[in-house]
């Protein structure tokens, strides 16, 4: 636990300057809280065990540094919210007494504080009951009618994006006004210090089974994630997903399908601690075999070849009516695809006179 004091430590490297300590990382995890998904695995690896092993894994992430946030997104069947932070109505009071947004720290300003437990660490037993107070209130709220096979992994993501960027925001916007506002907090050099940036990773926990219906958003958020430098980790608890393993690969994530769900703890200490600078140094597991097939426009299924539109990039599995793209509109040049082929007639042989028939 570094910084306990609460302000800005440097350190001072063999060149003489000063230097700040490593960047914040921000873990946002996607939960997939699939009921129909986790009722099948309830032998294996039932949902409370899988919290648990999760609840010790982001405990060692917050332990690594002070300034290390984590955010946790529910993928249920049809939508997709905060665990935590919980979005709160108005400041609170921390125990210093000082303000702080209740939105940005995961604090729900509706519910009392938690009680203090001297063999636990407060804020990771405020992570607890929070935690768990949303995964039952997010069930309670599930009917039966909208059970799916399958879950909301793009709005998830789209979520987890929006969060990022409003961190980032955040950051970059106090380190600024601290350094303006008191020179001292900063070294006597201040050109040799580099302004604080966030180091977010996106964390996926997937019990469901194929997303082709959420092809394109899916396909955006990669984009995006690929765009922004944020690695996009797969645990693959149950199921098959193609594009889940393209989100690993394009983002330059860890994609680990579980071969055994008791040992869940292991593979996260293992594979999904390191955060992105220190994956550098270290030797991370891969998808061996990347899938990179794509799922159709039309029916949204996912295809070994198809027709693509050269406008917009469309998938067909088979040419649309009318030869017109479903997306732009663009008349597609077919050519003579669905023509029947020239047949020739079969020559007849000559027979020879005088030869038995």
């Amino acid at each position: 636990m570094n910084a306990v004091d609460g302000s800005d430590h440097y350190n001072k490297t063999s060149d003489g300057k000063w230097h700040p300590q490593p960047p914040p990382s921000l873990l946002t995890i996607i939960l997939d809280t699939n009921p129909h998904a986790w009722a099948l695995l309830s032998s294996t690896l039932p949902l409370s065990v899988a919290i648990a092993n999760l609840l010790v894994f982001i405990n060692a992430h917050l332990a690594f540094n002070n300034s290390n946030k984590v955010a946790i997104i529910a993928s249920h069947t049809q939508r997709a919210e905060f665990l935590y932070p919980i979005p709160s109505q108005g400041d609170l009071v921390q125990a210093n007494g000082s303000t702080h947004n209740g939105a940005q720290h995961g604090l729900d300003g509706n519910e009392a504080p938690t009680a203090d437990d001297a063999n636990h660490y407060r804020p990771f037993r405020h992570i607890q009951t929070t935690l768990l107070s949303a995964i039952s209130k997010l069930y309670k709220a599930t009917t039966p009618e909208s059970l799916t096979p399958t879950t909301s992994i793009a709005g998830a993501l789209t979520l987890a994006l929006t969060y990022i960027n409003k961190q980032s925001i955040a950051l970059s916007s106090t380190t600024s006004s601290k350094t303006n506002a008191d020179p001292l907090v900063v070294p006597s050099d201040p050109n040799s210090v580099q302004p604080a940036t966030l180091n977010p990773r996106i964390l996926i926990l997937s019990v469901s089974g194929d997303l082709a219906h959420q092809y394109i958003p899916i396909m955006n958020t990669i984009f995006a994630c690929q765009r922004l430098t944020i690695p996009i980790d797969i645990c693959k608890i149950a199921g098959d997903s193609v594009f889940l393993q393209q989100a690993s690969d394009a983002t330059h994530g860890t994609y680990i399908a579980l071969t055994h769900p008791r040992g869940l703890l292991q593979y996260f200490m293992l594979g999904f601690l390191p955060d992105q600078s220190s994956r550098k140094y270290l030797v991370s597991p891969t998808a061996v075999g990347v899938d990179f097939r794509a799922a159709c426009f039309c029916h949204r299924k996912v295809v070994d070849v198809g027709f693509v539109c050269s406008i917009c990039l469309s998938i067909f599995c088979s040419p649309p009516e009318g030869a017109e793209c479903l997306t732009c509109g663009t008349h597609l040049r077919l050519g003579e695809y669905g023509g029947k082929p020239a047949v020739l007639a079969k020559r007849k042989k000559k027979r020879k006179k005088g030869t038995d028939e």
